[in-house]
Formats: structure tokens, sequence, C-alpha cells
């Protein structure tokens, strides 16, 4: 939780408590725009969304607020033993952090209320995530913390087990963090359901709706985001109050204005909008091996990659690499500590455990360590200190997700210091869209958020969740869904299937199972049956089971990871392969279990874990599709008129090795096809491979969502069209899909075969 400069000292503590506002003046030179805007907006009561750029001190100015009404009723003997406040997170990791990070002001501000005679009793704070210890848990329903740190798959477990929801009753503030990470899934969906859940428990306690506050980093459209926080009502228009909301380069929304309708219609209730925007001055450039790129990246130059990335490290005090898959985030580290020392780095994923994930990050904050390979696992707002530089190797498919990226390095307010990122490129088509997403980041350019609408096997978990604990009217708990932003929509008659086949079950030739309700049709009333509980608690969530074998290291007995299930099946005693940097060797293989033991360092193999990348987002697909065009044009076509070379120098952080191939190839490209391929302009190409097997491809660089999706309902029509199964992939840039050599028809006609009235 950072501040720094962004006002005078002590500007925006009006209304603070006089120990809050101490500590703050203490530890803090003055309050960021951010936090001046937000304050006096939580303070009135509302709900309120901040969004600004990463290390703006967006948490501080979530919680201080929070903190401030805590010690206030602590100062003058009125604090309870109950929960005021709700933080939810999507990361564990994350939720750890900020547990570890209250520790220290509220055990400062109560040594200031020592040090001027006053009685201060202790403000609790607890965190409950899948990673908190049975011992944890239990006493966290025994003594109810103020304040409780929790996941949103976690947020649905306390809100169904009995105990946990006396606890969460009494909650009069919810904090969503990093909230652009959920809006747009099934677990934002699903954390929607959960929070109006929360609501309706704390209001038939006899409490107030609670208060919600939205903390995001780069996120649009905005509205939608607030609708998301705010969820819907039966109330009047709604008006979206707007703070520090300065950034002009949203150039398909505008930011909303105190006073304004938020443009979609009765039923919002308002909300204040603090908006700093997301555009800050960067240091951005791509690197390109001294060998020509190819198609995929050859040894030597990985070789070369690994050795530029080790003389940045050693140029910067502390660096974080980013990857996009586990394998390569252990490949990659192992790599960099031996060019760097093994003490030097480490690995960070999702599938270490969490002390591993703890002491990287601590290392890190520390400076004990050079660098980090990371996943996705540290792209959000886990503190670790001051990074001075971050790497990208490949490309992260979302300007989203590069500037969150990027914004690790210099996660402090301080504007004098300007994040450096750098961007690998590994292939041809990695360069041209590094070079596209550095212009889409210069023109200030954001991937849109946009809700999911009702999805069914979300509803179906909540309802269960919710007939588990009480006896639900139907109406009323369609009506209570109907509130959340993603079902605001959701037609009765898919909320009443729904209901149905929880109440009816599926039939089997053994008989009906997944009955979880009893359905009263006359009184209109829906209750849990036996073990519906149980069922919702062990089965909630949106997050995919995954197949995953724990790691165990002999003879401590001590989880170190876990590795994916088909990686365990397919190893043998004695194999020796990597996580977290480290060589172990398999001392034998259980059910669901890997017993290992340290190698000392014995040459490893490299584990894999399976998963489905994300595709690239459709506004950096535009960016790719604008720079393939400027690429292919005339030289003196190009903005400026310069040549394209100079074109990718100035604006897409090329040098002039890494400009000259990027143009060569998309020229090259355009001059065998006829064209370009773009976003508007498509091309399909058929040849015969070496076996003499027909392949037909579509160059169409729309991204993996798009492709996937058009390339499953092709090979359909295909597979009916000629009475046989083909075999079909699809990329970020095309769709290709194998025939046989008997299959003639004329190539235009690829693009009638499907039809909007037809292609569902």
């Amino acid at each position: 939780m950072t501040s720094g400069p962004g006002g005078r000292p002590g500007a925006g503590m009006r209304g603070f408590h006089p120990l809050t506002a101490a500590w703050f003046e203490r530890r803090f030179d003055a309050a960021t725009p951010a936090q001046i805007e937000a304050w006096p907006r939580i303070q009135a009561g509302g709900d309120v969304l901040i969004s600004a750029p990463t290390g703006s001190g967006k948490t501080l100015a979530a919680f201080l607020s929070c903190l401030d009404r805590l010690v206030s009723l602590a100062a003058c003997g009125g604090l309870e033993d109950r929960t005021a406040v709700v933080y939810v997170s999507p990361l564990k990791a994350l939720s750890s952090d900020i547990y570890r990070n209250l520790q220290e002001p509220l055990g400062e501000i109560a040594e200031l209320a020592v040090a001027e005679g006053r009685a201060f009793p202790e403000i609790r704070t607890a965190i409950r995530t899948g990673d908190t210890p049975a011992w944890d848990r239990e006493q966290m329903v025994r003594r109810p913390p103020h304040i409780v740190v929790t996941t949103p798959e976690s947020l649905f477990i306390l809100l169904t087990a009995e105990r946990s929801r006396r606890m969460l009753s009494t909650a009069e503030t919810v904090i969503v963090d990093e909230i652009h990470a959920l809006i747009d899934d099934k677990r934002g969906s699903h954390l929607a359901l959960s929070l109006a859940r929360l609501d309706d428990l704390v209001v038939k306690s006899g409490g107030a709706k609670l208060q919600r506050i939205g903390l995001s980093a780069t996120v649009k459209p905005i509205g939608e985001v607030a609708r998301f926080l705010t969820g819907a009502s039966a109330g009047g228009p709604a008006t979206v109050g707007s703070g520090a909301a300065d950034d002009t380069s949203r150039e398909d929304e505008q930011p909303p204005v105190a006073g304004s309708s938020n443009g979609s219609g009765d039923g919002w209730p308002p909300v204040a909008i603090v908006d700093s925007g997301h555009r800050r001055e960067l240091d951005l450039a791509v690197e390109v091996p001294q060998d020509e790129l190819g198609v995929v990246a050859t040894n030597e130059m990985w070789g070369e990659i690994y050795d530029r990335i080790a003389d940045l490290v050693r140029a910067h005090r502390t660096t974080i690499v980013f990857v996009n898959t586990r394998r390569l985030s252990e490949l990659v580290a192992h790599q960099l500590a031996e060019r760097l020392g093994e003490d030097a780095v480490l690995a960070h994923h999702g599938s270490l455990s969490r002390q591993l994930r703890q002491t990287a990050e601590a290392a890190l904050k520390e400076g004990r360590l050079r660098a980090v390979v990371a996943t996705a696992s540290l792209e959000l707002g886990i503190d670790v200190g001051s990074v001075d530089l971050v790497c990208q190797i490949g490309t992260p498919r979302s300007i989203a997700v590069a500037l969150q990226r990027v914004g690790r390095s210099g996660h402090k307010v301080d504007r004098a210091f300007v994040p450096k990122g750098r961007f690998f490129a590994t292939t041809r088509d990695e360069l041209v869209e590094c070079a596209a997403l550095v212009r889409a980041i210069g023109r200030g350019l954001l991937d849109e958020r946009l809700l999911r609408p009702w999805p069914r096997d979300v509803l179906a978990q909540q309802i269960v969740a919710a007939a588990a604990t009480g006896d639900w009217r139907e109406d009323d708990l369609f009506a209570l869904v109907r509130t959340t932003a993603p079902y605001r929509d959701l037609p009765r008659a898919e909320f009443d299937a729904v209901v149905a086949m929880l109440s009816d079950g599926i039939a089997s030739p053994r008989g009906r199972h997944g009955t979880w309700l009893h359905r009263d049709r006359v009184n209109g009333v829906v209750r849990g049956r036996r073990g519906a509980r149980l069922a919702a608690i062990t089965s909630g969530g949106a997050i995919p089971d995954n197949a995953n074998y724990l790691v165990v290291a002999e003879p401590e007995g001590t989880t170190v990871g876990t590795v994916d299930e088909d990686f365990a099946v397919e190893s043998m005693a004695g194999d020796i392969f990597l996580l977290g940097t480290t060589s172990w060797r398999i001392r034998r293989v259980e059910s669901g279990r890997l017993r290992v033991e340290d190698a000392h360092g014995a040459a490893p193999s490299v584990p894999f874990w399976l998963g489905e990348a994300p595709g690239r987002t459709p506004e950096l697909s535009e960016e790719v599709s604008g720079v393939r065009e400027r690429l292919a044009a005339p030289d003196d076509a190009c903005r400026g008129g310069g040549d394209a070379v100079a074109f990718l120098i100035r604006e897409c952080g090329l040098d002039q090795s890494g400009a000259e191939q990027a143009a060569a190839y998309v020229r090259a490209g355009a001059s065998a096809l006829g064209a370009v391929p773009t976003g508007r302009t498509l091309v399909a190409e058929r040849f015969f491979d070496e076996g003499g097997g027909m392949q037909l491809v579509l160059h169409a660089p729309l991204g993996a969502a798009i492709n996937r999706a058009w390339g499953l309902a092709l090979r359909k029509r295909f597979c009916r069209s000629f009475n046989v199964e083909l075999q079909a992939a699809a990329t970020d840039n095309g769709i290709v899909i194998s025939l046989s050599e008997q299959h003639s028809f004329p190539l235009e006609v690829v693009f009638r075969f499907l039809h909007p009235e037809t292609v569902e």
C-alpha cells in the first residue's frame, strides 16, 4: 500500500481521526490525487470505483477510510468483536500480501495511541483462502476479526457455511481489488452473485446494504465496471460521480461527469468514479536476437535471449521476467540461474507451494534476489518492493496485461521513476505483435472488458448454495439474482429451467441424480436437500479443476508444488525434473503424489502443465492489422512521410535490425499472397504439403477467440459436406484445415460455407 507525491502534506486528511492522520503524515510525504479524490467519497458512505495507474496508492485509498472508522471506535472504547470490512482479491497471494501489509499500519497506529496514553484495543485481521490452515479457520469463526481478507471462492464458502455466515452478517464495507481481472469471466459472475447474497445476509440480519469499493488499474469501459461493482436495483436513473477523470485517450468513451446518467437506463444505483486514467510515461522497447527470426526460435536464439536478459539483470537492481507458461518459467529461471548464480534467480508461478512463492516475493522485496521469473502470479498488485525492470518473453496478447506487467516496474507513486519494460520477440509473428503492442500503448489504447451474460452453470451453483442456507421464495431468489449486473437481463424462463434441473435431477440408466433442491411448486418455495450445503462448499467456484499431483520432498514431507497428472504418470523412479529452480529426483510415484528428494543440481528435465493459452484481444488484433497495413503500403504512404523501417523505429519500439526484419517479413507475405491479411482483408490459401495432403489456410489476424470458433464451425461444415472427419487448428493469426487430396472446390467458396443465420 504505497503513497507519495501528489499534494501538500496533510492534503485530503480532513475527516480522519487524529491518530490516523498522524500515522499517515509520519509515513508519507503527501496523499496522491487518487487518494484525495477517493477519501471524501468513501467517507460519504456511497459506492466508489477507483481507477488509476499501477502504483497510485489505490489500496491505501480504499483501506484507510475503513481503518479510520475502526480506529475511531477503538479510541473511544466502542470497538466490538464483529466483522466490519471484507476485502476480496482474485489472487490468494495478493490476499496474503494485503493481510501482511495491514499488520504494519495497525501496529503503528496502536503504538501512537499508547504513546499518547490512550487505551487502544486490538484491531484484528484474518485471512481466509484455500491455503488457510484449519486451526486459523476455526479461530476466525470463534472470534470474528474486524477485517476479513479473502478470495471470491472462499467468500462463496463463507457465505454458505453456517457459522461463517454469522460472522459476515455484521459487515459494513466490501472492497473488491483488481476488479478488471474478474469482470469478463465466470469468476466475475460468480463473485457478483456472492456479493448479492452477502448484501441479502446483512440486510436480513438488521444491517444496511454494504458499501462497495472497487479498485482497478486498467479498465475499459469504466461504466461497465461501475455497473458490475454496484449491481442493479429497482431505483430510478443512476448518476455517476467523477474524480480526476482527465484521461482523454479513450476515443470511444467519454469519462463520466457528476450528475450524468451512466447510459444504461433505470435501475443502476449511483456510484462515484475516481478515474485518474491509465496513461503513464513508460520506457518500452522490443529486443530482437542478432540472428534472423523465423517461425520458431532455435536453441542458439534462445541462448542469445538468455544472455541478453542476464546482462539486463546485472545492469539493474531487481528485475521481473514475465513468461506465459509455468513450464517456460521453470526453464528460463534455470537458464538465468546458470548465468547469474543459483541464489540470484527464482521461479514464481501458481504450481509452486505458497511457502516457495512467499520466499521469492520476500527475497525480491528485500533485495536478496536479482530476478524472479513469473507467470501471471506476479501480474497483479503483490508488494515485491521497488522493481527496476520488467522483461516479457513473447507477447502477453493483451494491452491491459502488458500495462499491468510493465507497471510492476517502479510500483510506487514516485513519478520521477519511469517504469521500464522490454519485450523479447522469439518469432517473426511475435515481432510484429510486440511492435503493435508498443504502438498501442503509446497511443493510449486499452482492451475492452465486457460482462459475460448470465452463465447458467454459475447460477446453478449459487442457487444450490443459497437454498442450502434456508427456504427461499422463487420470486425473491430470482429478484436477488437480477440485482447483479451479469444477470440483470436473465429471462425468467432461463431461471426456472435451472431451478427445474436442480430439483428434478438428471435421468440416467441408474436412476436420477443431481437433485439438490426440494421444490414446493404450490407455494413457489425451494430449499436445499440433504447434502446440498456440502456439495456447494466442496464444488463451488468457476476455476476449472486440474488433475495435479502433489510434489512432496523427502524426508521432510514438505509439499513444494504440483505437477500435471500426465507428467506424473509418465514419470518413473529415478527421473530428475525441475521445480522452483531446484532439481528433484523422483523416489516413487503414489496416487496423487510424487515423492522426491533433492537431486543436488543434477541435469533435470522440465515438467509440463496442461492448459489453454489466452487468445489475443480484439483491440490488439486490430492494432496488429494496422501495423501490417502500414508495412505493406508504399513507403511514402507511411505517416510522417518516412519509410516502413523509420515508422517501426519511431512508433513501435524496434531497433534497426528488428524493424528491417518486420518490414521484410510482412512485405514478403503480401507479395506471396497478393494481399496483406488484416482485420478487413482475409486471405484463403490452398497447397499440398510434403506428404501429398492438401492444406487449407485462412490468414485471419482476428485473435484466437474468433479463429477457434470459426475454425470449429468451418471444420464441421467441411465434415458434413465431404462426409469425412478432418483435422483443424487455429491460432491468433489464422486457421488451418487438413483436407485429403481428392477434395476439389473453388477456393473462394470457403468464405460462403458459413452464414450468420446458420453458424450457431
